[in-house]
């Protein structure tokens, strides 16, 4: 199984990336990963995509057609999905009759150091993915609140043992949903 990822979180130590880095680690064997850099896809803009996408874009888009699912693995900024995955979705989901997400399964992840986890992003993410008709995992629910104290600083993954467990079955069913629709 071929699974991109976007990463909304653009720094190169985020929590997030720490979560990436873990689902990775413990993901089934036959998945290979494509992650998909959307930190310099420019701000989405009906003028410019007149005159052809970006090659961020192409390339965003490709990766997702190319892809048997994707997962998001994202923050929370201010009770809300951040800027960068929106502006990713939206230029995925542009034209709509060429666009790579419609009936594409998607399982959304994030990490957090407050208590609920990115909650609040994820239900954005769900909403913005279901509104074009991509297929959205519906659980289990990968919310990690209080990410802090589950990794250390210098570590590169999550090691608490209640994270690691959930975050395995997590990979399984969304291997699971990638089958149902591939």
């Amino acid at each position: 199984m071929n699974v991109a990822i976007l990463c909304g979180s653009l720094r190169k130590q985020s929590y997030n990336r720490k979560l990436v880095n873990t689902i990775k680690h413990y993901a089934p064997t036959h998945w290979t990963f494509n992650e998909i850099p959307i930190g310099t896809i420019p701000f989405y803009n009906a003028d410019i995509e007149e005159t052809g996408d970006p090659k961020e874009v192409t390339a965003l888009k490709d990766a997702i057609r190319q892809a048997d699912g994707v997962l998001i693995v994202s923050p929370e900024y201010n009770n809300g999905m951040p800027a960068a995955v929106k502006n990713a979705l939206d230029w995925a989901a542009s034209p709509p009759d060429e666009s790579p997400l419609p009936k594409k399964p998607f399982a959304l992840a994030g990490a957090s150091p407050q208590g609920a986890g990115t909650v609040q992003a994820q239900t954005q993410i769900r909403q913005t993915l279901v509104a074009i008709d991509a297929h959205v995992m519906p659980g289990p629910k990968l919310l990690v609140g209080r990410v802090h104290t589950r990794i250390g600083e210098d570590e590169e993954k999550m090691t608490d043992e209640s994270t690691v467990k959930r975050i395995k079955n997590y990979v399984n069913v969304f291997d699971d949903w990638m089958k149902t629709f591939n």
